[in-house]
């Protein structure tokens, strides 16, 4: 009984930061509850600009099973979304989108198999997803890597073993696979487990929004706040604890930023060169 009320308690807790980050900024969040035609409208318009470095994705497997998978390929050859597609684009960074904005399922790219396809997570054999939508684009930078072997001088933990995750806070729901020049605003240290999982805060530079938000200070504090409690309490109806912040949970701006995406980067260099053990992954 006890097992039960802790769950159903964090479940209501979660439903909370969900309305939090709903109700925040209706110009960051209402235009993803438009519906599927924005949705498609998006994914035309993201496809579009990968098709600008001449990348394409193809799909394998049902949706929603352990088999799916979305691959890349580029001039048909198949290609490593994490490791072939280029750090940054004509206008900023090259997001690859995992999870479009309110959706639920938890894909990702996969890191330890042959040509890193995007793939559903999954958990103690269970395929995983959010409790609850998530209320923004996800996905994360190629040709970057927190490096778990790297403890962080001043947070004294080390990294999660994946590329660096965006959190992209536009207008449009944003394609699975899709390739999107995004323009950084701040990060947020997120601890996890006990691993530093950055969440770099960004938006795509197409998006009207670019015009207004430079820094991290441009954004509203109904967003900043709504990221960080959503990723403080999605993990906990499946009984986890909160996830804890760095740096007084604060949101650092644009220039620590772009350094911290300098130094995952230097870290992938560093993996790809072979000077760090790969273990698992594939880096081929």
């Amino acid at each position: 009984p006890n097992n039960t009320n802790s769950a159903t308690i964090m479940q209501l807790s979660f439903a909370s930061v969900s309305l939090l980050a709903l109700t925040g900024s209706a110009t960051a969040f209402a235009p993803a509850l438009a519906g599927s035609a924005s949705a498609s409208a998006s994914a035309a318009r993201t496809f579009s600009a990968s098709a600008l470095f001449g990348i394409t994705t193809e799909s394998s497997g049902e949706e929603k099973t352990e088999s799916f998978r979305l691959g890349f390929k580029s001039d048909d050859a198949v290609i490593s979304p994490w490791h072939d597609i280029p750090l940054k684009g004509e206008k900023g960074y090259n997001m690859i989108v995992e999870i479009p904005k309110m959706t639920c399922a938890k894909m990702e790219i996969a890191t330890k198999e042959e040509s890193n396809p995007i793939a559903q997570d999954i958990k103690k054999g269970n395929l995983r997803d959010y409790h609850g939508p998530i209320f923004w684009n996800y996905g994360c930078l190629p040709q970057t890597w927190e490096d778990p072997n790297e403890e962080h001088p001043e947070l004294k933990v080390f990294g999660d073993d994946d590329p660096i995750d965006v959190v992209e806070i536009g207008s449009k729901a944003l394609a699975m696979g899709s390739v999107t020049e995004v323009k950084p605003l701040g990060v947020l240290a997120m601890i996890d487990d006990g691993e530093l999982d950055w969440k770099v805060v960004a938006v795509a530079v197409d998006d009207p929004l670019a015009e207004e938000y430079n820094d991290i200070d441009d954004v509203p504090a109904a967003i900043k706040d709504g990221i960080r409690e959503w990723f403080r309490w999605y993990k906990t109806p499946d009984d986890k604890p909160l996830n804890g912040f760095g740096f007084d949970e604060k949101f650092l701006n644009v220039a620590e930023t772009e350094k911290v995406i300098a130094e995952t980067n230097e870290a992938w260099k560093k993996l790809k060169a072979g000077d760090t053990e790969a273990g698992k992954l594939w880096i081929n």
